[in-house]
């Protein structure tokens, strides 16, 4: 699916029409550089250079595009001019920072598995190598990132089931000589994965859990884990039609793994990679599992089930427990969890949850770097006893109605040994459309940890 994926990036371009950004405080300085003539016409379009309005002026017979700008350095600068500008090649005229150039190249995104666009975005000229503070081949990297990421979310269920989900790791394994393997189905059972097996033993296509691994062995070791529920019905626990309207967005976290470790590999990022994405639909037969259930995990510990519904941690537990195997420096899992974390920071801003607070400190910076937000929640042990249950270790889902993004993340630190570990509670979908994200599937947190990773360990 990658290698399908259009920017709308370019690194040539034959004539293209030049872009100047000017500041919105700078405007009327710089309008008093121009001749009248271009005055008039400025003015005849209304420019006063506004946040995000576009006019066209002449220079010697070349048109060129003028685009008014905050002085702001994120993904709205350019974000809003692929669909805002008409069909063509552009170049930028003013400097411009990567994620500005990230910015473009998400507003293009569209998706067009099952319909066709109206229109073409317009294209982007890459400043080339001569510049010192643009990398192109990141630049194109990172959205090819993100665009992977979305393309996978907006896909249909009846199109991406765990069994696509692992042909699509394994081609990607292929592409960066990495090796993939999958646990399938009663596999599961053998691994000791009863948790995983159960969400997804009611559905056709069985569940899986896949393995991904690469780089040097004696590189850093850092593990990405993702929730792949493909569809989540609520199981016995049904959700509402409106619940489960968008569900096909549940393997969201999986996705998002998906899109990092492609970047990761990309840019060669000099770490031992490991990849595990839980994979299970979470539909409803006779041999669903049922409230009241007890669950055999990885780890050892047994879960008693309050609900159905809350089957990510299910899936998770499990993943995260072998993801200690190897003693990584640092886990990080994504997952569309709960309904919890939207209510605390919205739908635009990833939940996080870190047993270190050094590494919390960092990625909450790199999220404002990156124009990605990360808020940090707390692992409050108080409502530990929230997730106790009386027959068995633990449950998966509390009776109480209040902190039910933190109890969640209390019962994957259960299965978490002394590692650090970063868990993310996302949204993973867009739903309404804003400057470079629209309306679908997101891959939230997915640069902001990049970042961290890569002035983690690239001077390494």
């Amino acid at each position: 699916m990658y290698d399908t994926i259009t920017t709308h990036l370019l690194t040539k371009a034959d004539d293209p029409t030049g872009i100047r950004l000017v500041k919105s405080e700078e405007f009327d300085e710089w309008c008093a550089t121009l001749p009248e003539a271009a005055q008039t016409w400025l003015a005849r379009q209304d420019f006063t250079a506004k946040p995000k309005q576009v006019a066209w002026l002449e220079d010697h017979a070349n048109s060129f595009v003028v685009v008014g700008w905050d002085g702001s350095n994120n993904l709205n600068t350019l974000g809003h001019l692929p669909m805002s500008l008409p069909e063509g090649e552009y170049c930028m005229d003013t400097p411009v920072s990567d994620l500005q150039l990230v910015g473009w190249g998400l507003g293009a995104y569209q998706f067009t598995r099952y319909k066709n666009a109206k229109r073409t975005p317009a294209q982007l000229l890459l400043p080339g190598a001569e510049s010192d503070s643009n990398n192109p081949a990141k630049i194109i990297a990172t959205v090819q990132a993100t665009c992977l990421s979305r393309d996978l979310i907006n896909t249909s269920a009846a199109d991406l089931a765990p069994s696509h989900l692992l042909a699509e790791a394994l081609a990607l394994a292929d592409e960066f000589d990495a090796t993939c393997e999958a646990t399938v189905g009663d596999e599961l059972l053998d691994k000791d994965c009863g948790a995983i097996h159960a969400v997804g033993r009611a559905a056709l296509d069985p569940p899986c859990l896949i393995d991904l691994t690469w780089g040097d062995e004696s590189h850093p070791k850092v593990t990405l884990v993702g929730k792949g529920i493909t569809f989540d019905s609520g199981g016995l626990n049904l959700k509402s039609a409106a619940g489960m309207r968008y569900m096909k967005k549940d393997m969201g976290g999986a996705a998002i793994a998906f899109g990092l470790a492609y970047l990761i590999m990309s840019q060669k990022l000099p770490v031992r990679l490991r990849m595990l994405l839980p994979c299970a639909e979470n539909a409803v037969a006779g041999n669903a599992f049922r409230p009241g259930d007890v669950l055999h995990t990885h780890k050892g510990l047994t879960v008693e089930i309050d609900n159905t519904d809350a089957e990510g941690r299910l899936v998770l537990c499990d993943a995260l427990s072998i993801a200690n195997l190897d003693n990584p420096e640092i886990i990080f899992d994504f997952a569309t969890l709960t309904g919890s974390a939207r209510s605390a920071v919205g739908t635009e801003i990833a939940a996080m949850f870190c047993n270190d607070d050094q590494v919390a400190d960092a990625l909450s910076g790199f999220g404002r770097d990156q124009d990605d937000a990360v808020w940090r929640m707390p692992l409050h042990p108080g409502y530990e006893h929230m997730i106790d249950s009386k027959i068995a270790d633990i449950v998966n889902s509390a009776a109480s109605p209040y902190a039910g993004s933190i109890t969640a993340a209390l019962f994957l630190q259960r299965f978490i040994d002394d590692v650090t570990w970063v868990h993310f509670d996302v949204m993973a979908f867009n739903p309404r459309s804003r400057t470079a994200h629209p309306e679908g599937g997101e891959a939230m947190a997915q640069r902001a940890v990049y970042a961290y990773l890569e002035e983690r360990y690239a001077a390494t």
